[in-house]
């Protein structure tokens, strides 16, 4: 076995754990003060050690914030290429050790499923959004089928999650009309759900499908 496929990931090592916990600091600090009031509903379904795929929906560039930001441990993201040129945010995904992929790009796809396979080979928790992009409200996108195979390659379970009201929070321009480009008054909740188990399944797409039932009713805030 050579060096490189058991180098522990940039986005587990010390360095991204520190700027983790500073930045959830601040997140909990802006979430205390109601900048913007969050409800976390089953983040004790998450795992306390051991690999995992968090998979949730993806309505807002601040999804992922917010998630995030609700976990109780270091967590490896899957993101869009593009935030590794914006400032500041480039620096920070950087920093964190997370994963870039190039929408379209079937090579990028490829590469970032490797260094997300490794994440999960040295136990460590990632977040995926299967649709792949931004969904407004009206639309349908269909589930890409890479968590599918990271989870039946590698015997890790998914905890589906549903996001609401970030969409209100930050609408896109084409949503939001003449509203407000940031809303803090709306409320935003996180609702873990349970563990699926790929073992349960022996077809890829039945696994999306159900994944897929699973976080449109998480989505259903109680």
């Amino acid at each position: 076995m050579n060096e490189e496929s058991v180098r522990r990931p940039k986005g587990l090592g010390k360095r991204a754990w520190v700027t983790t916990k500073l930045v959830r600091r601040l997140l909990r600090a802006l979430a205390w003060s109601n900048v913007v009031r969050v409800t976390v509903i089953g983040r004790e379904t998450v795992p306390k050690t051991g690999p995992v795929i968090v998979a949730g929906n993806h309505i807002s560039m601040l999804d992922a914030v917010f998630l995030w930001g609700a976990l109780r441990r270091r967590a490896v993201a899957i993101a869009m290429a593009e935030l590794w040129s914006w400032p500041v945010v480039g620096w920070l995904v950087r920093r964190l050790g997370q994963i870039p992929v190039l929408r379209r790009d079937s090579e990028s796809g490829r590469s970032a499923l490797s260094q997300a396979e490794q994440i999960l080979r040295h136990g460590g928790v990632l977040l995926i959004y299967p649709e792949g992009r931004l969904v407004a409200p009206d639309e349908h996108e269909p589930y890409k089928p890479g968590v599918a195979k990271l989870a039946l390659a590698t015997g890790v379970p998914i905890i589906p999650v549903g996001t609401t009201g970030t969409d209100r929070v930050l609408p896109t321009r084409r949503t939001r009309g003449t509203g407000p480009a940031f809303d803090r008054s709306q409320q935003v909740t996180i609702h873990f759900g349970d563990p699926i188990d790929p073992a349960d399944f022996d077809d890829p797409e039945k696994l999306l499908d159900y994944l897929r039932q699973q976080i449109e009713t998480l989505r259903v805030v109680e």
